[in-house]
């Protein structure tokens, strides 16, 4: 079994933001700026039938990241949690899991809304969002806490800034 992994991009993400500061964190994030996944051309005929699905997983790399931690405090709480826990990006293999909505698709280009990815950053893969978990059964694990201490608690819309 091999140890070491090593991944190419298939494209790349065009995003308004140019620093991690311009990206909502935290409780009550949302995530609703549009920008384009432009795929490389010889990757384009993985696009086929694409337009069908709504909404996208989106793998990435967290490229201008050095370094991890196992334990940090995420901006949605004060205590300390587990790297696999969060949506930190500073993780032991520096991959990035985001849901766009898919606005539409021109050519090689993905216009997509929801993106939380700096301008620039390499897409490793897309695949069609797709769930078989009632939303009834889910859980937040330490979010919810975190949410109900901080006022904010089931009152509000879900999203994926945490």
């Amino acid at each position: 079994m091999s140890t070491t992994f090593s991944m190419t991009p298939i494209g790349f993400a065009r995003t308004p933001f140019k620093d991690t500061s311009e990206i909502s964190k935290g409780i009550g994030a949302k995530h609703t700026r549009e920008g384009e996944l432009e795929i490389l051309p010889e990757m384009v005929a993985g696009l086929q039938d694409i337009e069908g699905f709504s909404h996208l997983y989106v793998l990435w790399v967290f490229d201008r990241v050095d370094g991890y931690e196992l334990i940090g405090r995420p901006p949605t709480d004060d205590r300390p949690r587990g790297v696999f826990a969060t949506r930190s990006p500073r993780r032991p293999n520096r991959l990035g899991l985001t849901v766009v909505r898919l606005m539409s698709r021109r050519g090689r280009q993905l216009l997509v809304r929801g993106v939380d990815m700096l301008d620039g950053t390499p897409i490793l893969d897309i695949k069609p969002y797709l769930s078989s978990v009632p939303p009834a059964e889910l859980k937040r694990g330490w979010i919810a806490d975190a949410e109900t201490r901080s006022g904010r608690g089931e009152d509000r819309e879900w999203t994926d800034g945490d």
